[in-house]
């Protein structure tokens, strides 16, 4: 078996709370300079290359490297690119517990969970970084951009694992909020069960025949005039599984722009009109610690009328 290469630390300092790109050279190939491979591998023009080497901002394990520093194979270079230009989130993100191993957060609605796209020094992974004086922390699971409410991180790599794995095994009790219409015919609470496929490269999911790998419990639990407030507990963790099986149960959440539909583009930086789904708790068994553990979003979703009027329809939810 072939031993696996080390990676060495990386010498180069996190920016924004991102960390530098990392390359391995490859084992073969025609260059003589680390020149020659950069301007074959990066999708920039030769004087961009020229200019990061110039500057001495491509580090190697010995240091900056020069213009015509040799190539050798197998060796591992790190430099910052250029981040996109992004809209600042004009909301906090609020810490709801902090120890030794672990990050609750509250994220607020428009903010990605981790740098992706157009979305990188914006993210909520980046901004605990540099709020909390964090380099080391990680994402546990996933959140979409567009909901808001609770989302862990770890400090210590070393832990990531044990973290990670109570959402892929399942452990973790995840309970959602949302606002969506209120039909009086629809008999709930119900399990939905479907297949869902989403596809690279396309923005909206899709439920198809075939054996269901995605199941969400769906509770209504109050009304005011047309709206209804839902309890979403879902037992698999699905790309958008929650609009799904809301849209596809004729109750779209609000301010969906891909379900039922998918509505044109909206500038990145409107933030006026935030889908109305919330990740409201957080329970699971502390795996280094055996802790039992139970964290609730302090958010609201906005569009939930306020006043006299409310129809509790608990009895519907037992």
């Amino acid at each position: 078996m072939r031993r696996k290469t080390k990676v060495p630390p990386a010498p180069l300092p996190q920016r924004l709370g991102i960390d530098p790109v990392r390359l391995r050279l490859p084992m073969d190939g025609p260059w003589t300079t680390v020149r020659d491979h950069l301007v074959d591998r990066l999708p920039v023009p030769a004087s961009a290359v020229d200019d990061l080497l110039g500057e001495g901002a491509v580090v190697g394990t010995d240091g900056p490297l020069a213009l015509d520093a040799p190539y050798v194979p197998g060796a591992f270079l790190w430099y910052h690119r250029d981040f996109p230009e992004e809209a600042t989130v004009p909301f906090p993100i609020t810490v709801v517990h902090r120890d030794e191993n672990i990050v609750i957060a509250d994220k607020p609605h428009f903010m990605a969970m981790a740098p992706r796209g157009q979305h990188v020094t914006q993210s909520a992974l980046a901004r605990l970084r540099r709020e909390l004086d964090l380099p080391t922390l990680s994402p546990a699971h996933r959140l979409d951009r567009l909901t808001a409410g609770l989302a862990m991180f770890v400090i210590r790599p070393e832990h990531r694992a044990a973290y990670q794995g109570l959402f892929q095994e399942r452990l973790v009790r995840k309970e959602y909020e949302a606002l969506a219409p209120y039909d009086p015919a629809l008999d709930l609470p119900r399990t939905v069960s479907s297949r869902i496929v989403k596809e690279h490269g396309v923005l909206a999911a899709q439920e198809v025949p075939g054996p269901p790998n995605s199941e969400s419990r769906i509770e209504l639990t109050e009304t005011r005039g047309a709206l209804g407030r839902y309890r979403l507990t879902p037992v698999t963790g699905r790309t958008h599984q929650l609009r799904l099986h809301m849209c596809g149960l004729g109750v779209p959440i609000l301010a969906d722009p891909l379900y039922p539909e998918v509505l044109p583009g909206t500038a990145l930086d409107d933030f006026r009109d935030p889908l109305q789904l919330l990740a409201r708790k957080l329970e699971f068994t502390d795996p280094l610690t055996g802790e039992r553990r139970s964290f609730r979003s302090g958010r609201t979703l906005e569009r939930w009328p306020a006043g006299p009027g409310a129809a509790a329809v608990q009895s519907r939810c037992s």
